[in-house]
């Protein structure tokens, strides 16, 4: 993380980065509106479920053939992974087919709440990453198991804001910030940004990045709330790097009282 002649980029497993947001690849109406709405977000990095999204068939749309992946980073994720293997499988199947290194983990406990079963998402770290993988892993909002994942070869920590899909914002802003205070990876929220001010509070908190993709997709216009989400992103991590007023129980005046006529 830097800040230097105006700019303020971040870097994940050695990877600079100018963008702090993160955009996916599911409920578009189709990969053009998707596209533009990556464009309009200013993202760098797109994640994609590689057991939903076309990446190898050429003989049906590809994701490819409108979002470059020499121009974006592609991060394969294990959407609709429910135990270690199938996530394991899915993301050496993604490293065969594109070469991906860099991935994003995510093994969920059950379909109701889809939050994360970090047992299998811990077994899966160590094993990803004595594989040679760089996981940059989905999980509760647990400074502990943050820090359990960090030290199994997580690359960045993604803790959840609130429920996958839900919009309802981040709801427990002292673990995010605890998780940030004793990370020493990239900790990006991850799950449950609604709009604009969701993603502001997270870079608020000291969060290195957001991630999100109904929010953006499931808005009545797909690509002005990404512009919004890039502006709001940028809004947050001003205000965290300028370092907000302190919180008093009473009033305070913008002006003095000493000395008036």
């Amino acid at each position: 993380m830097t800040q230097e002649s105006g700019s303020d980029t971040w870097t994940v497993a050695g990877r600079r980065f100018s963008s702090r947001l993160i955009v996916g690849t599911g409920k578009y109406k189709d990969f053009e509106q998707n596209a533009a709405a990556l464009a309009a977000s200013g993202a760098e990095i797109i994640t994609v479920a590689v057991r939903r999204v076309n990446v190898t068939d050429p003989g049906a749309p590809m994701l490819t053939d409108f979002i470059d992946p020499k121009q974006y980073t592609y991060l394969p994720n294990t959407a609709g992974c429910f135990d270690r293997d199938s996530a394991i499988r899915t993301l050496r199947l993604a490293r065969e087919a594109g070469g991906w290194d860099l991935v994003k983990l995510e093994i969920l406990g059950e379909a109701k709440t889809l939050y994360p079963d970090m047992r299998e998402t811990l077994q899966a770290t160590e094993i990803l990453a004595k594989e040679g993988f760089l996981p940059m892993v989905y999980c509760a909002d647990d400074p502990i198991a943050a820090k359990q994942l960090e030290d199994a070869g997580a690359v960045a920590i993604m803790p959840l804001g609130a429920p996958i899909g839900s919009g309802l914002g981040i709801q427990n802003r002292v673990t995010i910030r605890l998780i940030v205070e004793g990370a020493k990876v990239p900790v990006l929220v991850d799950a449950g940004v609604g709009t604009a001010s969701d993603a502001a509070v997270a870079m608020e908190l000291g969060c290195d990045g957001v991630l999100m993709n109904t929010a953006i997709a499931e808005a009545k216009d797909p690509v002005m709330m990404a512009r919004a989400m890039r502006l709001s992103v940028e809004a947050g991590r001003g205000a965290y790097l300028a370092g907000r007023m302190g919180r008093r129980m009473y009033a305070d005046p913008s002006s003095p009282l000493a000395g008036l006529i």
